[in-house]
């Protein structure tokens, strides 16, 4: 199955046992979403996580239960080194912990830094990058590497590839980001083992007919999944549909918020880091205009994705729901099996309105549904 199908033709090919059918009178079903880079929630950054930030941990993981999303990566942005490691080692012993029910599940972290390249650090602070070496990554990472899933780097940091290989070899996905590569440093980084592209066309080289850049070359690997940001602010509609097309639809790219710790919180002026963010209509910037991230909710993305016309319903749902799995190395192949092996009060049900407008609701245990809610 290529598509998210309307759920009487998904269980119309189902063994019949003890399920129990709902006509959703042509909607669509889907999983919840799988967010693999947000940066925080509800005023905490999750680099700033200490070990007695239990409750806030909590909360956020129920509010992005109630945002749709089933599960997560908490991204660590740049910072100092005794910052990651702390930061780690808490959410380790977070996850380590029973989790109650209807909250996200925490996947693994994502290290976004501190191997990034200067010139394309964005609102990564300076004083903090580091070179890309086992040593260093090893050091952040401490005796909590298997907690680790993504690592974001410039590959072009490590021509010999060595901190690439090493990540590999814990498991870990390498992901292309912050970077200036070239097409050619670029390739080599995903022959090594790199296999994703973090938040498509920023903070790398842009398309160029004569240097195509890293992500020129992620489109044209196809071992690669790249992620795209749906805010209308980090890329055009119109260079989102160009991607779409270039990626092959939802097979080789997925949607993430990039969401910062004010998610959840209206908009104002924040504390990140040693610095200031202000947040307009869920855009936040620095105090000197650097976009730094967003606060809208992941399946916001899938909605505007819809609402602009850049592709059908279908498309901007499986981006947010199945296509991080497939990015993580999740086999979907049947996807019937990743619907049965889940509480029916994890299954979103999508409804598309006459106007255009695209919503959801969470199926309840009970089969009773509630009124459709939009983000």
């Amino acid at each position: 199955m290529q598509s998210i199908e309307p759920m009487s033709q998904t269980f119309d090919r189902l063994p019949p046992p003890q399920l129990r059918m709902i006509d959703l009178q042509g909607d669509w079903l889907s999983l919840g979403g799988i967010d693999l880079q947000i940066n925080g929630a509800l005023g905490l950054a999750f680099p700033e996580v200490q070990a007695s930030d239990r409750n806030r941990l909590l909360a956020i993981c129920r509010r992005l239960w109630e945002q749709g999303v089933d599960a997560f990566t908490p991204t660590l942005v740049t910072s100092s080194i005794a910052q990651f490691r702390q930061a780690i080692e808490a959410i380790a012993d977070f996850v380590a912990q029973p989790l109650p029910p209807r909250h996200a599940k925490i996947l693994g972290l994502h290290l976004e830094g501190p191997c990034l390249a200067e010139s394309k650090r964005g609102a990564h602070p300076q004083e903090h990058l580091q070179p890309l070496t086992v040593e260093v990554l090893s050091e952040i990472c401490g005796d909590h590497l298997a907690q680790i899933r993504i690592v974001t780097l410039a590959p072009e940091l490590d021509p010999t590839g060595e901190a690439i290989a090493w990540l590999r070899q814990q498991g870990v996905i390498v992901s292309l980001g912050h970077s200036q590569a070239t097409a050619e440093q670029a390739q080599v980084a995903f022959q090594q083992g790199a296999t994703m592209v973090t938040h498509a066309f920023n903070a790398m080289p842009p398309l160029h007919h004569r240097q195509p850049g890293l992500l020129g070359a992620a489109l044209t690997t196809d071992t690669v999944f790249a992620g795209l940001i749906a805010d209308g602010q980090h890329i055009d509609p119109i260079m989102l549909k160009l991607l779409l097309r270039a990626g092959e639809g939802d097979r080789r790219l997925f949607l993430v918020s990039d969401a910062l710790a004010p998610l959840g919180l209206p908009d104002g002026q924040y504390p990140w880091d040693e610095r200031q963010i202000t947040v307009t209509a869920g855009t936040c910037r620095l105090e000197d205009g650097t976009l730094a991230g967003t606060t809208l909710p992941l399946l916001a993305g899938v909605q505007n994705l819809v609402r602009w016309q850049v592709c059908e319903p279908e498309t901007a749902i499986m981006l947010a729901t199945l296509a991080p799995l497939r990015a993580l190395g999740v086999d979907w192949s049947d996807p019937r099996l990743l619907y049965l092996s889940r509480p029916v009060c994890q299954l979103l049900r999508w409804h598309q309105s006459d106007t255009g407008e695209l919503t959801w609701q969470r199926l309840c245990e009970n089969d009773e549904l509630p009124t459709p809610t939009s983000i």
